[in-house]
């Protein structure tokens, strides 16, 4: 089957580029100690997850239950939640995953390592914690050292809760295009890390794990030999975004579109906001050169100077941000050019609680 006769809007995966960016992410981690712990949030596709292991990932990382609890259905055996889970009947259901799975789960402030002790304690499990080390995000966690000490010592008290380490996630670093200034931040922020580590190991609680990073700091990471895992994932599809910041992955997940309508410099397809993620900037065609693109909940309208293109013609268009186009499909048609040669399910596609 060629992709011409596929209903559009679809969501593409050139295998040769998705293979080269695997291989390019484990040729950047050899012979470090950063171990890679993917993001599903990125394809939220058992079987890719399962390639990412067979790679070496050392386990997920995911950022909501219902993605732990896909991963652990598909038999992932070593899974963290990269968020807060603070609802009580949450914390009862991740307990109880606790007894088919290893899971580590995030904590900033006292109530919730108190209430994780007590569903875990009900489920008859041990649930591994991470404490959130605020680092510039300006979201969760705690930027007091005191207050991360403090509640490491509290969960290396509980009986059914292990002390593991950090998470120190600074996603406002990933998209800065130059790579000077990548650096310079995470130097800045690996400082007031390597202090509240040395706080910890002087405590008698040292970190075992320090987890964080992305795709746009893998390599910078991976030198500075601070961290134990990285959170990339986005490097096996790479987007429009991320494409600016010179990274060593192709990209290799585009949207396939019909032009439905076509006019000397416009052309409008049938993709818009419903089937392609927006959120950190508009697609781009990998066939057209673009002037300006406009957008509405079915269409993308793109004005070029390009040749009059045909109604019924396809085009594709690199996504601004692949995380969230892909959980707006139910699969993924794995190509060689113009060739399918699989598809691939989205498991846990929607899975925001």
């Amino acid at each position: 089957m060629t992709i011409h006769t596929l209903p559009t809007p679809a969501l593409l995966l050139e295998l040769s580029v998705f293979q080269a960016n695997r291989a390019a992410m484990t040729a950047i981690l050899k012979d470090t100690t950063l171990a890679l712990r993917p993001h599903y949030k990125s394809h939220k596709c058992a079987a890719i997850a399962h390639m990412q292991i067979a790679d070496g990932a050392v386990g997920m990382t995911c950022a909501k239950l219902d993605e732990a609890l896909d991963l652990a259905d598909a038999g992932i055996e070593d899974i963290l939640i990269a968020n807060q889970i603070v609802d009580p009947a949450k914390i009862r259901r991740g307990a109880s995953l606790a007894g088919d799975c290893r899971l580590t789960v995030l904590v900033d402030c006292m109530e919730n390592v108190l209430a994780w002790e007590k569903a875990a304690a009900e489920a008859g499990t041990v649930v591994h914690c991470l404490i959130e080390y605020e680092i510039g995000m300006q979201r969760c966690g705690t930027s007091d050292p005191a207050e991360v000490l403090k509640l490491a010592e509290t969960v290396a008290r509980c009986s059914h809760l292990r002390f593991e380490g950090i998470q120190a996630y600074a996603g406002h670093v990933s998209h800065i295009e130059s790579e000077a200034e990548r650096r310079r931040y995470t130097g800045e922020n690996s400082q007031k890390l390597r202090g509240l580590l040395a706080m910890l190991e002087e405590a008698g609680l040292p970190a075992k794990t320090v987890s964080g990073g992305s795709t746009g700091t893998a390599a910078i990471k991976a030198m500075e030999g601070l961290y134990t895992e990285l959170q990339a994932g986005s490097y096996l599809f790479m987007d429009a975004t991320y494409r600016n910041l010179g990274l060593p992955f192709g990209n290799a997940l585009t949207v396939l579109t019909t032009a439905v309508s076509a006019k000397p410099g416009l052309v409008v397809v049938d993709a818009g906001i419903k089937s392609c993620g927006v959120d950190q900037g508009m697609p781009v065609p990998v066939d057209l050169q673009a002037e300006r693109i406009a957008a509405s909940e079915e269409h993308f309208q793109i004005h070029h100077p390009d040749r009059i293109l045909t109604v019924g013609e396809r085009l594709r268009l690199l996504p601004g941000h692949c995380c969230t186009t892909v959980n707006l499909y139910d699969r993924i048609y794995v190509v060689d050019g113009d060739t399918v040669v699989d598809r691939w399910e989205i498991t846990a596609r929607g899975g925001c609680r």
